[in-house]
């Protein structure tokens, strides 16, 4: 899956030893906030410092964030795990100059001086 908003929170790096393997572990939150009438907020983790150091997320980035959903049960309780396992970064469009031509101003029609005379009453026209 994947949306695309504004990183508006981090949370602290978070680390240790996994117990199964002996191997350390980091891994980092995020607060996603997706645009729209009614905005939505997504917490994902990264998980892996070497995907902490790729992807190098910044509060105030606007990303696109692929990611993974699963579910895991601890003490009879099940829980919902979002994590990132790709950023995408908008690509900044190049600058062109504009397509379009300036507008010509138009020239005003001269302006009759002449004054302004009755009609008189051998005119025949009907107005």
């Amino acid at each position: 899956m994947e949306l695309t908003g504004k990183i508006i929170t981090e949370f602290n790096e978070r680390g240790g030893v996994s117990s199964r393997t002996g191997n350390e572990w980091k891994a980092k939150s995020f607060v996603l906030e997706v645009p729209g009438e009614y905005p939505r907020k997504l917490v994902f983790d990264v998980f892996g410092s070497d995907r902490l150091q790729a992807f190098n997320i910044q509060v105030g980035e606007t990303l696109t964030v692929h990611f993974d959903i699963d579910a895991h049960e601890y003490n009879g309780r099940w829980f919902n795990d979002i994590r990132a396992f790709r950023i995408d970064r908008p690509q900044a469009a190049p600058q062109a100059a504009p397509q379009f031509e300036a507008p010509v101003q138009a020239q005003a029609a001269p302006i009759d001086t002449t004054p302004f005379e009755a009609p008189s009453a051998t005119d025949d026209l009907p107005f």
